[in-house]
């Protein structure tokens, strides 16, 4: 008490406070007998990067949540680093390096090519700006372009930070960075681990805490309540907690993400969704009493996250993930609202409308309504699209429609989907093992399944059609021409016979040969 008191004399706040200079926190170095760091976890790539940067004479750390994620044990699947050189000089040293964003303007290093490659994402040390002292504009980014064109440090009207690129020291850099956990440097070479906010002390009581003040901190980045719960979700299952102060001002600082642009919100939510921890996700959205409210779409998820199909979506994705697999936020999305796509195709089929078209003009709805116009949405939907448009033609296996669908470059896609379908019962399980089959078979073992396929279409159209019941026989006639005995009935004239229901047959006459009986065999001998 009596320490903020004369903080407060002195004009000294807290990180993330308006007013004074704020205390940074006592730079402590951390030596690998003590944090325990296993070096064979660390990426080469990031090490050549931080060894590259300090031969040219600037200072270089892994940082951030690669740093936590070592001091737990796990390997990252992200390595960043952070350095003094300036994004113009990081750029100067490697040969393929690209200077990217506007907010915050940092560079990536690529190694390697195709899909091997590994970007490493290298930032400068940041100052730590009192907000209070920034430039305001009255917009937003897209509204405010030309303004914030020549700009280094910037909020709009709520006190969002729209650009932040002040240069500073290293302590100033870890006070602006959010939870204490991820506010640790690495450094490969030394071993030694940089710790300014008690993040090593935080990571081992499993404690989720931000630096400063943490309604403040969510207004300069409303992002920040996101990162928030994707953080407390992945860790959960170490008995990582949110310390009570930091999760207290979550569900009052929702409203502030309305200001986020809706393309970096639509990213926000994928990274939610594609970490490998979706269901943990959805449990401490609900947790925290944040199940609604932060993006429309999440909504969606949410609410149906109970439902059979999605929820076997969201452990499929959070399987491959953890597997090492790669994910598409095109398939994840198409299994969450098929049920949308299918009401309303079904809606367009009771109207008599042509199946094709009545498909493709549910889809534009369902794009229309719930994904709206977001960075990168012609590729997605495009990808949402073709999987959907595949769903009735896996019922057609005749013709040519196997072999052309098998060959489409998003049949994997497509069938897995189905395969989600036939699990949860929507279709029926023998469908998804025959195209299991037809996809890895040879010619041969084709031309059998195909074979097979009209069997059972056959059978299926016979056990479709109607029983038609036959109408007993009447008693046959006596082949004596004469009328049962006791019979009313007069007996048919001799020579004359009768068909079953009584009519008289008809006699078929003879064609005579042409030529009378000049002609040979039996007829001229007679």
């Amino acid at each position: 008490m009596i320490k903020k008191f004369i903080d407060k004399l002195l004009g000294k706040s807290t990180p993330g406070t308006a007013g004074g200079k704020p205390h940074f926190g006592k730079r402590e170095e951390v030596p690998a007998s003590v944090h325990g760091i296993n070096p064979e976890l660390v990426d080469r790539r990031a090490v050549d990067v931080v060894h590259t940067l300090k031969q040219a004479g600037f200072e270089a750390y892994i940082v951030g949540g690669a740093v936590r994620d070592l001091l737990l044990g796990l390997r990252p699947k992200d390595f960043d680093v952070a350095t003094n050189a300036t994004p113009e000089q990081v750029k100067g040293l490697f040969r393929r390096a690209f200077i990217i964003g506007k907010r915050f303007r940092i560079v990536h290093v690529v190694h390697g090519r195709g899909r091997e490659h590994e970007v490493i994402e290298v930032s400068t040390f940041r100052a730590y700006m009192d907000n209070a002292a920034a430039g305001q504009v009255s917009g937003n980014e897209k509204t405010s372009k030309h303004q914030l064109a020549g700009m280094q440090h910037a909020v709009d009207a709520s006190g969002r930070v729209l650009r932040d690129n002040v240069w500073g020291p290293q302590d100033e850099d870890a006070t602006r960075r959010d939870f204490t956990v991820n506010a640790m440097y690495y450094d490969p070479e030394t071993q030694v681990v940089v710790d300014y906010h008690k993040g090593i002390q935080d990571a081992k009581k499993k404690t989720l805490r931000m630096i400063g003040d943490p309604a403040t901190r969510y207004r300069e980045d409303p992002v920040r309540i996101i990162r928030a719960v994707r953080f407390a979700a992945k860790l959960s299952q170490l008995g990582f907690t949110l310390e009570a102060k930091t999760a207290a001002p979550l569900v009052q600082s929702q409203q502030l993400l309305q200001d986020v642009p809706q393309s970096r919100m639509f990213d926000e939510m994928l990274k939610l969704l594609q970490t490998g921890h979706a269901i943990a996700t959805i449990e401490q959205l609900k947790k925290l009493g944040m199940a609604s409210g932060i993006y429309p779409l999440l909504d969606v998820v949410v609410e149906r996250a109970d439902t059979a199909f999605v929820r076997a979506a969201l452990t499929d994705t959070d399987r491959r993930v953890g597997e090492g697999k790669p994910v598409a936020p095109s398939f994840l999305l198409a299994c969450v609202l098929w049920e949308d796509v299918r009401k309303g195709w079904n809606d367009r089929l009771n109207r008599r409308e042509h199946p094709f078209p009545a498909l493709q003009d549910a889809i534009d709805d369902v794009f229309n309504q719930r994904i709206g116009d977001v960075s990168g949405r012609g590729k997605l939907a495009a990808d949402m699209r073709e999987i959907w448009v595949m769903q009735p033609r896996f019922e057609k296996r005749a013709g040519r429609v196997p072999e052309s669908m098998v060959a489409q470059l998003r049949f994997r896609a497509g069938f897995d989907f189905m395969r989600l379908r036939a699990d949860v019962g929507e279709v029926e399980e023998s469908l998804a093992d025959w195209w299991q089959q037809f996809s890895t078979a040879d010619e041969a073992e084709r031309h059998d399944l195909m074979e097979q396929a009209r069997e059972e279409q056959k059978a299926r159209t016979r056990a479709a059609q109607p029983v038609v019941r036959r109408v007993p026989r009447a008693a046959p006639a006596d082949p004596r021409g004469l009328a049962p005995e006791g019979s009313d009935e007069a007996a048919p004239p001799a020579g004359e016979e009768f068909s079953e229901g009584g009519a008289p047959k008809k006699r078929r006459r003879r064609r005579r040969k042409p030529g009378g009986g000049d002609g040979g065999g039996a007829s001229a001998a007679e």
